[in-house]
């Protein structure tokens, strides 16, 4: 916990505002460690329990993870407006950061030529919209999920993935209910799952996707729901193969009680086949977002499903947010009609696999075996972050810390490729293995056989 900011309370309401002040504030940040409960309670006076009920709460509402010996620590995103300084990292002199996971600005198509064929044939302002999903989005989005093996009967569409994932989530779920997550995995749904209440069951992932044995121990486990990242998985950069979709396919198959869920959050810019698992139970939704090909700023998201499940989505997105803008929607309509737009996302897309591919075989050379099969991350095993992570900060490299993406898995750091270029790569993959045998990477290979990406089970 940061040194200069002192919990105070004396019931376990005003412990928990306390906490939730000084995240706020951005006296604590994510991932501060909060004291221990005996330590708390011994410097407020307080009893063990009262301190132990204010993280209960906090651990509720999203705000802290309990991690075994690790303590308790403020989530990496969590739910409460803080002041925009205590979310930025210590910024790095002179040093390059891959560790944002956002794609290369450089590689993004313009926006400008579409707005202004936008704003030219508009038309006169309109009012309140009466349909969510504009005729020509619904039809153009039903072409590339249907080209895609995705049944695109029912749709609608939502402010991004993760937006469309936390309305599936809050239309089938209560509080309490249990969540099947990738582990490692995309540590904005670990929090949002945390948010909502839910809690999360990991399932450990190879390169071909969540493993057979995982996702069979999280049924046993009674999980309502099971969140699957079709390609481009974050951090490790997994895709689901086709023997991988068959095998989940026939364990899935007829299971009432689940609302299966599939991430395309990298669309076009998965350069793999797709290997699609929708409809294999009758709940189920598959999700594929504009942001990362398009940009960032465009949140929008398609999501396709059986009828009851779009139906409960739509039918509370009306009676909220109303429906995600047609000016957007428009916006997005010419960017996928637009045959010079798609070049330039192909154009993208091999280049992320070049500097990717690039980085996996540097390591390779180098005796690391590191995961990165599509998308724009590698995951790089390590025994020690904090030591890996020093280490690579004092070369001149920001890495993302693997604990936000892990539950059970090994430790490991992220590195994002998009802020990478290609002349880099052999700088970066010596500092990587620069401590090999020492601290930063040693026993790297006895890691995989007992962690998160060993094979399926």
């Amino acid at each position: 916990m940061a040194a200069h900011y002192q919990v105070s309370g004396s019931t376990s309401a005003a412990i928990s505002a306390s906490v939730e002040s000084g995240i706020r504030a951005g006296a604590l940040a994510p991932g501060d460690t909060l004291p221990a409960v005996r330590a708390l309670a011994a410097d407020l006076g307080v009893s063990p329990a009262t301190v132990a009920k204010a993280y209960q709460e906090l651990r509720q509402r999203g705000l802290v993870a309990t991690a075994g010996r690790h303590g308790t620590r403020v989530r990496p995103r969590p739910p409460v407006a803080a002041r925009r300084a205590a979310l930025l990292p210590p910024p790095l002199p002179g040093g390059r950061d891959v560790s944002a996971g956002q794609p290369d600005p450089r590689l993004l198509p313009p926006l400008g030529p579409h707005l202004a064929a936008l704003a030219a044939g508009i038309g006169p302002p309109g009012g309140y919209a009466t349909d969510a999903v504009l005729p020509d989005l619904a039809a153009l989005a039903g072409e590339r999920l249907a080209a895609d093996g995705v049944p695109a009967g029912e749709l609608t569409v939502t402010g991004g993935a993760l937006d469309g994932i936390e309305r599936l989530l809050a239309a089938h779920l209560r509080p309490g209910d249990a969540v099947a997550v990738e582990d490692p995995g995309w540590a904005n749904l670990l929090d949002l799952i945390a948010a909502l209440g839910l809690r999360t069951v990991g399932v450990p992932v190879d390169d071909d996707g969540p493993t057979v044995g995982g996702v069979r121990a999280a049924l046993a486990a009674g999980v309502r729901a099971l969140v699957v990242t079709s390609r481009a998985q974050n951090p490790t950069g997994a895709a689901v193969s086709a023997d991988r979709a068959d095998a989940l396919r026939t364990l899935l198959d007829g299971r009432a009680d689940l609302l299966l869920i599939e991430d395309d959050h990298a669309a076009e810019l998965a350069r793999v086949p797709l290997s699609p698992l929708a409809g294999a139970t009758p709940a189920w939704a598959f999700v594929r977002s504009v942001s990362k090909p398009y940009g960032p700023d465009l949140r929008l998201a398609v999501l396709a499903g059986d009828e009851a499940t779009v139906a409960r989505v739509a039918g509370r997105a009306r009676v909220g947010a109303g429906w995600v803008s047609t000016v957007l929607q428009r916006l997005v309509v010419s960017l996928w009609r637009d045959p010079a737009t798609a070049e330039l996302v192909r154009r993208a897309a091999d280049s992320y696999d070049r500097r990717r591919d690039g980085l996996v075989a540097a390591l390779a050379a180098r005796g690391v075996a590191a995961h990165g099969r599509t998308g724009i991350n590698v995951w790089v095993p390590v025994p020690d972050e904090t030591v890996a992570i020093t280490t690579l900060r004092d070369a001149g490299w920001s890495v993302a810390p693997g604990r936000l993406y892990r539950i059970a898995a090994d430790p490991a750091v992220r590195v994002s490729v998009s802020a990478l270029d290609e002349a880099d790569i052999p700088a970066l993959a010596e500092a990587l293995t620069a401590g090999r045998k020492g601290p930063l990477l040693g026993g790297f290979e006895g890691s995989l056989q007992h962690g998160g990406l060993a094979g399926d089970g």
